[in-house]
């Protein structure tokens, strides 16, 4: 017969099973806007010591800062919002590989095409997007896992961004070889920054949406002629936003009276143009590509709820 412990005898403890460990790393929520707070704190105080200063030396912050800050948010508000269960690597690989291998393939384009024109527009957007989604295709070839419309366009855009880093970044560098109004030039890559999630983003999440949509349970991409049309309409809308962008110092040249002159656009700018014509620049060039941004936000969010999770099944 046993007999119970005595009252001073500790219970055996029965042990509890372990939790298994979550399938992705834990991010702070907000990280995003925590990071948004910080760059601009940072970056405001060093573009006004550029632009008081007039120093080369101050500008390196504020120019790769202003190139960055906006595609690395976005980045952390897409994984938070959006794409947790696709895992760290999987985001940052392809934003890396976006920075990467997108914007070589942009720069061998850029050498092999005339000087600004319809036909230049077309054929750089029709390799940049190429490119880009052969950047996505590239960082996911080891996860045959990441599949469908909804991780097509997160991480889709997360290439478009690594693109846009490096791209705003190089042409504000660009700039500064031409433009000799310092404000004028961080103003410049601030419109373009902003403009990023809607822009080279938004055309690579169109074209990576439908190509994960179609990708096969072992992982091979299929070039289906949808995955055609998406890249193809993309392009489309990417040369027309470029499009918009070049023919505006036409535009302000034309707006503030002063005649046409010799080799307006080869560098993109009108020949030592004055700091209203220059504010003038950056609002025109900024409104033709945002109202081209319109038509392709409605696509995106037109393939997103065509397409809702449970239908993301190949």
């Amino acid at each position: 017969m046993s007999h119970p412990p005595p009252s001073g005898t500790p219970k055996a403890r029965i042990p509890h099973p372990q939790q298994p460990p979550p399938p992705y790393p834990r991010i702070g929520a907000g990280l995003w806007k925590r990071c948004l707070g910080g760059g601009l704190a940072v970056w405001a105080p060093t573009a006004v010591l550029a632009v008081v200063t007039r120093s080369t030396a101050a500008l390196p912050t504020p120019v790769l800062l202003g190139g960055f800050l906006v595609p690395v948010v976005f980045v952390l508000w897409a994984y938070e919002r959006h794409g947790r269960d696709l895992g760290v690597s999987a985001v940052l690989g392809c934003f890396l590989a976006g920075g990467a291998l997108g914007v070589l393939g942009a720069s061998l384009a850029a050498s092999d095409v005339p000087h600004p024109s319809p036909g230049r527009f077309l054929t750089t957007a029709l390799v940049e997007e190429v490119a880009k989604l052969g950047a996505l295709a590239f960082a996911l070839r080891r996860q045959p896992a990441v599949h469908g419309m909804r991780a097509g366009l997160v991480l889709g855009a997360a290439v478009g961004v690594g693109f846009a880093a490096l791209e705003s970044t190089g042409h504000a560098l660009d700039a500064a070889l031409f433009a000799p109004d310092l404000w004028g030039q961080l103003e410049t890559e601030l419109a373009r920054g902003l403009l990023a999630p809607f822009g080279q983003a938004l055309w690579t999440a169109i074209g990576g949406g439908v190509l994960l949509a179609l990708r096969r349970p072992d992982g091979r991409f299929r070039y289906a002629p949808p995955v055609v049309a998406a890249c193809v309409g993309a392009t489309l809308l990417h040369a027309l936003a470029d499009t918009a962008r070049g023919i505006a110092p036409w535009l302000v040249v034309r707006l503030t009276g002063r005649g046409l002159e010799p080799g307006l656009f080869a560098p993109g700018y009108p020949p030592q143009p004055s700091a209203s014509q220059q504010h003038l620049l950056t609002l025109v060039a900024t409104l033709g590509p945002a109202l081209v941004a319109l038509a392709g936000l409605a696509w995106a969010l037109s393939l997103a709820r065509r397409n809702p999770p449970w239908k993301n099944t190949p």
